[in-house]
């Protein structure tokens, strides 16, 4: 396997977030100043340049749903119908949810939700398309249009984290002490449960058993929500907010300390097993595994980054010294391309193949 830079681009601020959109042609980069820059997957070119949002912005993410529900900008009889785009929601500091036509770069929608920041957004998979937008204690369900089709009732704390199941069918919100599976068609509660501390991330297995959350308390814990099933795994070095499950389900990688943590959880789980560790000269900052593949990229607070084959005998297979450290890893969703931001604000793409 080959592995190597594709291409490199500076934004004006730390690196909040980043995207790929459905068609893997635009890598969508938060700046934390506020902007939001597409670039064009194959040079690195800048296609567009979005105000985003005055304050600051916390988060982006592109519908899945690529080419459908799209808002336009009325055309004339004789203009020429462009290429489908896909539509990008931009979340700020200004409580604002933005919604945007990749194609022209035009703000197409908006939607105030709230006066605190939003800090997480999270669409819909597999279905039509329906976006869920955290600011503090507010959760609403978005449609494309920017119009609300549910406003959910205050959360007993701020909304910490938002992660869909695979399949749509549901998505968990985590806050201080609480996790709620909300059902996506009746946006009614399927399943409630309780932490005794903050929660930090939250994601899904991707076939739906396991629910797990990284924790304040220096832990992991995990639930089967089908199966009234939890378990906890403590001990890390420091609170966990680096969660990725590799795309079968069997292995769960976690930051939480200087090590990176791979855990087995295929039948019964990973309570009692010892877990494969994967060392970095600094504090873990960023995990991800591939979408469709088995490898894992990790990132250290030194700036150190790292690929690996977690099932190999050794496990390394390249090893990247960043000006900074990595702040979100984003993999193409064909796994070639795979970003990393930094807290100084560059961006990185790199080859796989």
């Amino acid at each position: 396997m080959n592995f190597a830079k594709h291409w490199a681009a500076v934004l004006d601020d730390y690196a909040i977030d980043l995207a790929w959109s459905p068609d893997g042609s635009l890598l969508a980069a938060a700046s934390a100043a506020g902007g939001i820059t597409l670039f064009d997957a194959a040079t690195g070119t800048v296609k567009h340049t979005l105000p985003g949002h005055e304050n600051g912005a916390n988060c982006l993410a592109w519908s899945p749903a690529a080419g459908r529900a799209v808002p336009d900008e009325p055309r004339p009889p004789t203009a020429q119908p462009e290429a489908s785009p896909s539509l990008l929601a931009t979340g700020g500091q200004d409580g604002c949810v933005r919604f945007w036509n990749s194609v022209t770069g035009a703000q197409v929608a908006e939607t105030k939700v709230g006066n605190a920041w939003v800090e997480h957004l999270a669409w819909r998979p597999a279905h039509s398309p329906l976006l869920f937008a955290a600011a503090g204690r507010k959760l609403v369900a978005l449609k494309p249009d920017g119009s609300v089709a549910h406003t959910f009732a205050d959360a007993p704390k701020t909304i910490s984290s938002l992660a869909w199941r695979a399949d749509g069918s549901a998505c968990a919100a985590a806050c201080f002490g609480h996790v709620v599976v909300w059902d996506a068609n009746t946006f009614a509660a399927q399943k409630e449960f309780a932490y005794g501390n903050a929660i930090y991330a939250l994601t899904w297995s991707p076939d739906g058993r396991w629910l797990v959350a990284g924790c304040h308390d220096n832990a992991v814990h995990l639930w089967v929500p089908a199966e009234d099933l939890e378990l906890h795994m403590s001990g890390y070095e420091t609170r966990l907010k680096e969660l990725s499950f590799s795309h079968d389900s069997k292995w769960l990688a976690t930051g939480g300390g200087r090590d990176s943590c791979i855990w087995d959880c295929s039948g019964a789980g990973p309570e009692g097993r010892e877990p494969l560790l994967l060392p970095h000269s600094a504090r873990t900052c960023a995990v991800a595994f591939q979408n469709g593949h088995g490898l894992l990229a990790t990132g250290a607070a030194d700036g150190e980054f790292c690929l690996w084959a977690p099932t190999r005998k050794n496990p390394l297979v390249a090893e990247v010294k960043m000006p900074a450290a990595a702040t979100k890893f984003a993999w193409r969703g064909d796994d070639a391309l795979l970003a990393v931001g930094t807290e100084k604000g560059q961006i990185f793409v790199f080859r796989t193949d």
